[in-house]
């Protein structure tokens, strides 16, 4: 009974949390993407103290967590914690006619996260790098195989040269993101794990990788 109570506490604190109108337009804005307190603040219009407000309630509901971006320490990146929505499912997306991945190199984040697309969605995809490397990263093919996942070991694909204007083009790397602005669309926060270089940071990766794409996917209809 202690824990059913338990579990009833924590629902009704996130469905308090999410009452007020502008955190539940933080929330809608998050479940598609990573967004610094300074970008929230631009898409909100909102003070930065109203703002540090409405973050710090959705922070003690669960709801949320926080954490610095790798290319710019100064800064931080703020995220939905998962599984924080399971039982508040937001709406659809929108439309896609192809989704295009996005890190600084091409050769992990961006490789994997089209190959879990693929498995995941009909819409159309690829990757890209903002400065792609000379090839994919042999962990990352090594976790591909491990994890199943139909990645191609091609050479890294300039953005420039692969994306259209009606892509959705996603930023599953910090360096990238910060580099391409607005022209970046939704951005992903996943950490890099090629400094590290180990299976269990590859591994990592996958699952932060396919837990993003795998609530994507459900609501991006094919244009």
């Amino acid at each position: 009974m202690n824990t059913e109570r338990t579990g009833v506490e924590r629902r009704a604190a996130k469905h308090a949390a999410l009452a007020d109108p502008s955190r539940l337009h933080i929330v809608d804005l998050l479940s598609l993407g990573d967004l610094s307190p300074s970008e929230l603040q631009a898409r909100l219009g909102m003070p930065s103290n109203l703002l540090a407000h409405h973050l710090n309630t959705l922070d003690a509901a669960g709801l949320l967590t926080r954490g610095r971006s790798e290319a710019d320490r100064r800064r931080s990146y703020v995220r939905l914690t998962p599984g924080a929505l399971d039982g508040l499912v937001p709406g659809a997306a929108g439309q896609a006619h192809r989704v295009v991945f996005v890190c600084t190199a091409n050769s992990a984040r961006s490789q994997l996260a089209a190959a879990l697309w693929q498995q995941a969605s009909q819409i159309p995809v690829a990757s890209a790098g903002t400065h792609p490397a000379d090839r994919v990263d042999p962990g990352a093919v090594a976790a591909a195989r491990r994890h199943r996942l139909p990645l191609r070991a091609a050479r890294p694909q300039r953005l420039a040269d692969v994306a259209a204007d009606d892509d959705l083009v996603i930023t599953v790397c910090d360096h990238a993101h910060e580099e391409l602005g607005d022209l970046g669309g939704l951005h992903w926060s996943i950490p890099d794990p090629v400094p590290a270089g180990t299976a269990e940071a590859f591994d990592a990766t996958v699952t932060a990788l396919a837990g993003r794409v795998d609530g994507l996917a459900a609501r991006l209809a094919a244009i």
